[in-house]
């Protein structure tokens, strides 16, 4: 829908994207069907009690992990646009990412750092950890994952720069594969503003600080 979107009651709103876990049965139905076979596949008896509704079970939790396909990222920041005469650096730090690795489907999790420096328009913050979980809430690698949450930034509002910052740990990593269970992955990504060396170590230095 367009105009309106539907929220976890059935009922319509106007925010412009979806937020809540709602799953379409056609769907859940055919991914259900599927891992009848994989339980099989690897061995296991779909019928046995604990496994009946194992099948449903994970095609619920992947449509709601990969609920992203269905939102909106820049009607997100759209619907809290403020026109603001600020124009000093805007961090929200410490936001918790969860996604999945498209390449095994295994988890991969940990934490958004992102600054904006506002160009005659501000946003709502809890507008910014939205946007991640749009993008998280997908098949991804961190480092598309990264660019994809700047560049919505940048281009919806159009501010001075952006920087944007992510570490995560992969359970492709340390469930499998080299199994290194404490190694994170750090990715980055600027722009505008963000590209002076100045600008960019201040906003190191705040999303290392400690407000203790």
């Amino acid at each position: 829908m367009k105009e309106h979107d539907l929220d976890h009651s059935g009922e319509e709103n106007e925010i412009g994207y979806v937020k809540v876990d709602r799953y379409d049965p056609l769907k859940i139905e055919r991914i259900a069907s599927h891992y009848s076979d994989i339980l099989s596949d690897l061995g296991e008896d779909p019928q046995r009690e604990g496994l009946l509704k194992t099948p449903e079970r994970v095609a619920k939790a992947l449509q709601f992990l990969t609920h992203g396909y269905d939102l909106k990222p820049e009607e997100i920041l759209k619907s809290a646009m403020f026109k603001e005469e600020y124009s000093q650096m805007v961090v929200v730090k410490d936001i918790e990412v969860y996604s999945m690795c498209e390449h095994h489907l295994l988890p991969f999790f940990g934490k958004a750092h992102i600054a904006y420096i506002p160009n005659g328009h501000i946003v709502g913050l809890s507008k910014i950890p939205r946007v991640v979980d749009a993008f998280a809430r997908r098949l991804q690698v961190q480092e598309r994952l990264t660019n994809e949450i700047r560049d919505c930034i940048q281009s919806t509002l159009a501010p001075l720069g952006v920087a944007v910052v992510i570490e995560c740990k992969h359970l492709c990593m340390s469930m499998r594969g080299i199994q290194k269970q404490n190694s994170v992955t750090t990715t980055s990504a600027f722009t505008g503003a963000f590209a002076n060396e100045r600008t960019r170590s201040e906003f190191l230095t705040l999303i290392t600080a400690s407000l203790d």
